[in-house]
Order: C-alpha cells, then structure tokens, then sequence
C-alpha cells in the first residue's frame, strides 16, 4: 500500500482581512516565510498572541492567505494552558466553540468562536481518494510512528478536493506521541 505524508501542524490562525487589519494597521497583507504542503497555503511572518482565561501564547504565525472566518487551532495540551475547552473539530466547523483574545502589534481582537483541536485528516485529490479507495468524509486508521513508538491513529478524516496535495495532518500533540518527525510516514489500515 502507498504510504502517505504525515505532517505536523503546530499551533496557527486563520483569520479574516477585517480582522488581520485590525491587528497589524489598515492596509496590512501576510508576507509569506515559508510555503506549505498544501498548494497555494502558506506560513507567513505575521505572529500574534492568543490570549485565554488562564494564560496567553505568545509568537503563534498566522496561516496565509487571508480566511472567510477567524479559526484558533491548538493542541489539547495548548487549551489546556490558555483556559478553554477547544473541542476536536474539522477545519471550518467552529460553530459553538470557545472564543478568545488576538492581540497584534496594531490592536487586538476578541473572538466570539473559532478556537478549536483540529480533527486529525488526511487531504487527498479525486485521484488519490480512488487510488486509496476511500471517499471524502470517510473515516480511517493510519499506522504510523518513529523508531520505538508506532501508533495506529483512529477516526482520521478523509478530505477530497482538487486543489488538495497528499498530505496527513496531525497536532504536536499526537505528533510528539507517536516520535512522528520530519520524515514520518502513514499508511491507511482498513
């Protein structure tokens, strides 16, 4: 079987033009530090503080380019120090989760929503979905790991878009618990 990418995703944002402006000045654009895996997405040098009930996180990038809707994605290990209860959701699907304060060097915000623990996924095109025989929405297993700490991740999430690259998405959380490094691969277990 094909093995598949597995890719950290630290700690980011997303946010909207109306919000990036008001935290970094009327007029502010991401600059790009470093391109993603995902085509077209980037890490750019704009870094905020998110600011919970309990502690702040200083230093987090911005994910580039600009969203529809605010999102905070941590780790559970991260919610826990800022004070929330960031449920496990998928990319996008904020709808009753925690809020939060963003503060930029221009202004802060304070969200509504939008925090949450990104559900582990793999993003896959129509060519791999058929390739892999999984459909978009499907859950699977992955087996995984380094050296002395191979897991079998559960309930991963299948994403099928066109514009998608090959890719496993896991937290640092579930990173760090399966030794999963730079070059860390998976393979889907049926």
């Amino acid at each position: 079987m094909k093995k598949i990418l597995v890719e950290t995703s630290a700690r980011h944002i997303h946010v909207t033009q109306d919000v990036l402006e008001i935290l970094c000045g009327k007029g502010a654009t991401l600059e790009c530090k470093a391109m993603l895996s995902q085509p077209g997405q980037f890490c750019s040098t704009t870094k905020l503080s998110i600011v919970g009930p309990k502690k702040s996180i200083d230093g987090v990038s911005i994910l580039g380019p600009c969203r529809k809707m605010n999102q905070v994605e941590v780790s559970a290990t991260d919610a826990r120090t800022l004070g929330v209860a960031a449920p496990v959701r998928e990319s996008g699907d904020i709808a009753g989760t925690p809020g939060i304060k963003l503060v930029g060097p221009a202004g802060e915000v304070e969200l509504q929503e939008g925090v949450i623990v990104a559900k582990r996924h793999i993003h896959m095109t129509p060519a791999d979905a058929k390739e892999f025989g999984v459909e978009n929405g499907q859950i699977v297993k992955v087996a995984t790991g380094g050296e002395g700490r191979k897991v079998i991740f559960d309930d991963v999430v299948i994403r099928v878009r066109e514009d998608f690259a090959l890719a496993m998405h896991i937290d640092t959380d579930e990173s760090n618990a399966g030794m999963c490094g730079m070059k860390c691969e998976g393979e889907i277990i049926k």
